[in-house]
């Protein structure tokens, strides 16, 4: 696991990131997703749950400057497939299930988002549980030229037990430049208890950029489905 701990834990700002794995007992599918940031803005924010849907929202509505990129769902679900992603394109994805398009074809309708210089790109997974299948995937410029964007897609036959993968929205920062995620997603450790999930992962990333956690797990028997939040601002507004 060096991948983890060099590109999640010791790198400053990997930014978004997500997993998506399965418990080691097989006894739940896990999908886990985090936010970073670094301006008042970004950092004012907060997971919220939304009947079985999770959304950013404003820690202080007032303190809000820019809603664009940064309010979204970043978990839904339709059917037998749920859905974790970065932007809005998450509504993209759910609204294209309902009309019997694909993950992929529904992202084929977008690309990176638009905050040149970085370009960042939108990163995006689904769960079938029908099929007990995962797909993750990346657009993204290549090295933040926006003239082309590049269309990246993963597609994993089965789940294997204990072992979640992980993509993320930055590799690097170059004169003040974030340089869009390079390779392949990697493995990282999943657990059978959602809160140890949850710590493990907001105790290790950075303490200064990170904003928000959660933990979406999914009973393989019988569908249910539960949450584990995880938000810097705490119930009496400090950070």
């Amino acid at each position: 696991m060096k991948t983890i701990q060099h590109d999640l834990f010791e790198k400053p700002y990997p930014g978004r990131t997500l997993v998506v794995g399965m418990t080691p007992s097989g006894s739940h599918y896990v999908q886990v997703y985090w936010i970073m940031g670094r301006s008042a803005n970004s950092r004012n924010r907060v997971f919220e749950l939304d009947g079985w849907s999770v959304k950013n929202k404003a820690f202080d509505a007032a303190q809000m400057e820019d809603p664009s990129l940064i309010i979204y769902y970043p978990i839904r679900h339709w059917d037998d497939v749920h859905i974790v992603s970065n932007g809005d394109q998450t509504d993209t994805i759910y609204d294209g299930l309902q009309h019997n398009r694909t993950f992929e074809q529904s992202l084929m309708l977008r690309e990176f988002e638009p905050d040149a210089p970085h370009f960042t790109p939108r990163i995006s997974a689904v769960i079938n549980t029908n099929l007990k299948q995962y797909s993750l995937s990346i657009l993204k410029t290549h090295d933040n030229d926006p003239s082309i964007c590049l269309r990246n897609s993963y597609q994993y036959s089965r789940f294997k037990s204990g072992i979640g993968h992980c993509i993320h929205t930055y590799k690097s920062e170059q004169n003040g430049v974030l340089k869009p995620f390079e390779g392949d997603p990697f493995e990282v450790p999943l657990f059978d208890s959602i809160n140890e999930i949850a710590d493990f992962y907001w105790e290790r990333i950075n303490a200064e950029n990170k904003i928000a956690l959660l933990v979406k797990f999914v009973n393989v028997l019988n569908q249910d489905i539960q949450f584990q939040i995880r938000n810097k601002h705490s119930t009496n507004g400090t950070l």
